[in-house]
């Protein structure tokens, strides 16, 4: 039953990541279209902020509800105390991402700084891990390895999207303060379409590491 469950929660963690990345896309459309009044298109950003939660969210509890369902399954073998750790860990950076959030804070907010320092330290952490596995430095089956890094890459394309998408939040504020321009909207329009192709390869990373979990080479 616990395996179940396990799987279950991972299960979820690949369908609300990728659910919510592809409401935020259709979402981010409304955002940027200069023909919609400024009140329909401010209410598309608040959507857009909202549905943006679900794959961050995601992208948190893919790592404790992995390692938990590798270790049930007996794909590798840890501790409850290294488990424990795990999770704390994870729960604690998930508190992070829902206060900046629900508290709006600014980018040079100290809590934005820590969550992005935890995004790269995640990044190096599950890269020398999964590599390892790779070259079999690191006792694991292949294919937890293999999602490791995937997990990686997932992490630093999200960061390699909110630099596509750093001219977007100021543009946006203008708008919302002093109304459209052409100016503004083209500054709109190319930060969400440059990023784009980069949620588009997220989504063929999560659709590979889903493929892994089928297949499970060793």
């Amino acid at each position: 039953m616990t395996t179940a469950l396990i799987s279950l929660m991972h299960v979820l963690v690949f369908v609300y990541w990728l659910g919510g990345d592809l409401g935020a896309f259709y979402t981010s459309r409304m955002v940027s279209d200069p023909m919609r009044p400024v009140a329909a298109r401010i209410a598309a950003a608040q959507a857009l902020t909202a549905l943006d939660m679900a794959p961050r969210t995601a992208l948190i509890l893919a790592l404790p509800t992995g390692v938990t369902l590798a270790s049930t399954t007996g794909s590798v073998a840890l501790p409850v105390v290294a488990l424990a750790a795990v999770w704390v860990f994870a729960l604690v950076w998930l508190w992070l991402a829902w206060r900046i959030h629900l508290k709006h804070l600014p980018p040079g907010a100290a809590v934005r700084r820590l969550d992005l320092g935890i995004r790269w330290l995640v990044l190096a952490g599950l890269a020398a891990v999964g590599g390892g596995v790779v070259i079999g430095a690191v006792p694991a089956p292949l294919f937890v390895g293999l999602k490791l890094l995937i997990l990686a890459s997932a992490v630093a394309t999200g960061l390699w999207v909110r630099n596509l998408i750093a001219p977007f939040g100021p543009a946006f504020a203008a708008l919302v303060s002093t109304g459209p321009t052409p100016e503004i909207d083209q500054i709109i329009i190319r930060a969400l379409a440059r990023a784009r192709p980069a949620v588009m390869l997220i989504w063929a990373l999560l659709l590979t590491a889903a493929f892994l979990g089928f297949w499970r080479p060793q």
